[in-house]
């Protein structure tokens, strides 16, 4: 019997696709950001891991169904839900057959068969986390090659993507930085909007607790508003491309 690792479920979210969505929270991740902010999801069996089955894990979600509406749905995330890719599939195909809209919230370096998976997900919501090779290595602490794997699959299968890049003050919120990050996405296809994100430090007492050091102490929260002009910018140039660039 296939069985998930699951840190939590959150029932009403509002900002983790479109509507009102259920998120499921996925145990497990091989990427180390230096601004994560749930390090506690990165151990696949963590302190409040629960074990569930498919079933159990679509009938509670299920309870929600009402809330959902036209637009709403449910939201994998984690940690990385790539990362649980046999339990993944099975939610994702349970899911189709119950008419509840998908949505992956994921960084795209997991284990297992992509292709499968996002044939079964409606949308997928992409962490972009940097452009180029070195960039990506830095922020992460891997290389690059698993993320564009699945990126290259998305855009095989037409997969709509709605693109999020955190903003982090000194590292990737320079104008040259965003320049290239526009060019980069205006190469993409299937790209529905883009999110900058901007730096927050809610999860650094997590690593407090955890004992564990956080790579970017010190650093300041990102202001939302010196992201709007970049956000419309790209947004834009998105829309201007047509729905299938």
């Amino acid at each position: 019997m296939i069985q998930g690792y699951i840190h939590s479920i959150e029932s009403m979210g509002l900002v983790d696709g479109p509507g009102i969505r259920s998120v499921v929270f996925f145990q497990g991740c091989r990427l180390r950001c230096l601004y994560c902010h749930n390090p506690d999801t990165w151990e696949m069996k963590g302190e409040k891991a629960k074990l569930m089955t498919p079933r159990q894990l679509v009938d509670r979600l299920l309870r929600f169904r009402p809330y959902y509406g036209q637009e709403g749905g449910v939201t994998f995330s984690g940690g990385e839900p790539l990362m649980q890719p046999e339990f993944l599939a099975e939610c994702l195909a349970m899911c189709r057959e119950e008419g509840l809209h998908t949505c992956l919230d994921t960084a795209g370096c997991g284990l297992g068969d992509y292709e499968q998976l996002l044939k079964l997900t409606d949308l997928v919501l992409l962490d972009l986390k940097h452009y180029t090779p070195e960039g990506y290595r830095q922020i992460t602490g891997q290389p690059m090659e698993e993320f564009n794997t699945f990126l290259r699959t998305a855009q095989e299968l037409g997969t709509p993507l709605w693109l999020r890049h955190v903003v982090v003050p000194g590292l990737t919120d320079g104008q040259a930085h965003l320049a290239g990050l526009s060019d980069y996405i205006a190469g993409l296809k299937n790209v529905q909007r883009v999110e900058l994100l901007p730096y927050h430090t809610l999860g650094v007492h997590k690593y407090r607790v955890m004992g564990i050091p956080y790579p970017l102490e010190g650093t300041p929260p990102m202001e939302k508003e010196r992201l709007e002009d970049w956000n419309r910018r790209i947004n834009e140039r998105v829309a201007h491309s047509g729905p299938e660039g």
